[in-house]
């Protein structure tokens, strides 16, 4: 089982920045991708940013260049580097964990950001 936790979340207006962390405990030998979906309410969940365990990263268009995904191995923590907000931004933030033998996907509780206009 992988444990994650998330922090960094809040309310920010539009053009400020925030930084999401999450941490990984439990069994974190088998992690592989690790990144962050965002679900806006009403909406679905979608992906934002991903990295793999060798530093490969993958933005969703609309965040690419404001936003950056970033991993320590070593600290077993991932994180999200927001700048230029939008409103459409607005969501809550989960981190999220794959198993790189199974793929099953290990999920935080979320940090809720807010883009004021």
């Amino acid at each position: 089982q992988v444990y994650l936790v998330e922090s960094g979340g809040g309310l920010v207006q539009t053009g400020g920045s925030l930084r999401l962390s999450c941490a990984a405990s439990g069994s974190i030998f088998n992690i592989n991708a690790m990144g962050w979906y965002r679900q806006a309410p009403g909406e679905q969940r979608e992906l934002v940013a991903t990295i793999t365990r060798d530093y490969t990263t993958h933005y969703h268009w609309s965040v690419k260049g404001r936003f950056t995904i970033s991993r320590d191995n070593a600290k077993n923590t991932v994180a999200l580097a927001m700048s230029s907000l939008k409103s459409e931004d607005t969501a809550v933030y989960y981190c999220y964990a794959e198993s790189a033998t199974t793929s099953y996907a290990y999920w935080g509780q979320g940090t809720q950001v807010t883009v004021s206009s």
